[in-house]
């Protein structure tokens, strides 16, 4: 009789017995284990462990930490430059005095071509002022383009250009002050004269006549914040095209050599209200109009260089703060970050003066229909929106 007929312990089957793993169903934590070989099931199990994949999760936690804080800092700080100057730009709005409706920019200036009146006046406020400085209010007033209070003599627009942004474009085009022009409510005489009878408001009517040209926004350039802004972006580089000396109210004195040079905001400031020169050949408003196009192409080379772009980044919010200030204008936060943007997508065009004719009544100076509509042709690369006033006859 056998064990098994005696109902004894049973033998020992011939054959191995081997344990099986738990099998995944694929997408549920496979984790892609490894086949276990014939020598690896007899291995101890912290062995065959070692053997299994680690998380990926695990193997990134640690990472480099550094380099998403850094991420975070750099974000941050462009975060506050952006903030700097659409807050700024805001303030500078708010500063503009009525202009009677004759403004309606489209909002998108960066993907749309407009027409942006820039203005100076011969106001002169501390930066440059004689022993008869002009009270504060006058001053003020000039800045922000209201019409000159009862009490202050007349302010005339020393500057007066038209940018030609966006939509890849900027180009500029300067009017001599000089030119003689129809007022409207006035009789005809300089263009400038409009901004003395109803500051930015009848500016913009004798440009727009004087061209034919719509204008969609208007910056007044505050000459302290100028000075502040060209020091903040470290100077300015020009090429001048001859040697220019010349004393401003007085007070301050330029002398300057022909080629490259480093302009401060006060040499910069100084060189743009240039007149005369006392050295060298003579000069008139229509080289002023030229250096001031210099400077402005010095102010965007300033920005766009990428030679510069650690110290712009360094200095972000401080320039962010400061540009806004060169001027009183109707592009707030929005408009005028897209007006930067513009300046950088934009090529650097060349520097283009209105040509006068010839001579005008009381010294003034002539442009004809011809020159206006060329001008308009190559300042928008179409015809004028209207039929150019110019200058009138008599």
């Amino acid at each position: 009789m056998s064990p098994n007929d005696e109902g004894g312990r049973p033998e020992r089957p011939d054959y191995k017995v081997y344990k099986s793993r738990r099998f995944a169903l694929p997408g549920r934590d496979s984790g892609d284990a490894p086949k276990l070989g014939k020598d690896d099931a007899k291995a101890p199990r912290a062995l065959r462990a070692s053997k299994e994949p680690k998380p990926l999760k695990a193997e990134h936690e640690g990472g480099r930490p550094w380099l998403r804080i850094a991420g975070l800092i750099l974000f941050g700080w462009l975060l506050l430059s952006f903030l700097s100057f659409a807050i700024s730009a805001t303030i500078q709005k708010s500063k503009l005095a009525d202009t009677g409706g004759l403004l309606g920019g489209n909002p998108l200036l960066v993907a749309v071509p407009q027409n942006i009146l820039v203005l100076g006046t011969d106001v002169r406020s501390d930066e440059f002022a004689s022993s008869e400085a002009v009270a504060d209010k006058c001053v003020e007033a000039a800045a922000s383009g209201e019409a000159p209070p009862s009490e202050c003599s007349g302010s005339r627009a020393d500057t007066i250009m038209i940018l030609r942004a966006g939509g890849g474009a900027f180009e500029k085009l300067s009017i001599p002050r000089d030119v003689y022009a129809s007022i409207p409510g006035q009789a005809n005489q300089r263009i400038n004269g409009a901004f003395a009878f109803g500051g930015a408001e009848l500016q913009i009517q004798a440009v727009e006549a004087f061209l034919g040209i719509d204008i969609h926004h208007v910056a007044i350039v505050d000459f302290g914040g100028f000075r502040d802004f060209i020091n903040a972006i470290g100077g300015v580089k020009v090429d001048l095209p001859r040697r220019v000396c010349s004393e401003i109210s007085g007070t301050f004195k330029i002398s300057l050599q022909p080629g490259e040079v480093t302009l401060s905001g006060e040499k910069a400031l100084a060189l743009a209200r240039t007149r005369t020169s006392t050295c060298g050949p003579p000069i008139d408003d229509l080289d002023r109009n030229r250096f001031q196009q210099l400077i402005l192409n010095g102010i965007k080379g300033r920005l766009t260089d990428p030679l510069r772009i650690p110290r712009n980044f360094l200095f972000g919010p401080l320039i962010g703060w400061n540009a806004p200030k060169a001027m009183v204008s109707d592009m707030g936060g929005l408009a005028m970050p897209q007006l930067a943007m513009a300046a950088v997508i934009g090529g650097s065009s060349d520097t283009v003066v209105l040509k006068p004719s010839g001579p005008g009544p009381s010294g003034s100076l002539v442009v004809s229909v011809e020159k206006c509509i060329k001008a308009v042709r190559r300042l928008t690369g179409d015809e004028p929106d209207n039929q150019p006033v110019c200058s009138p006859a008599g």
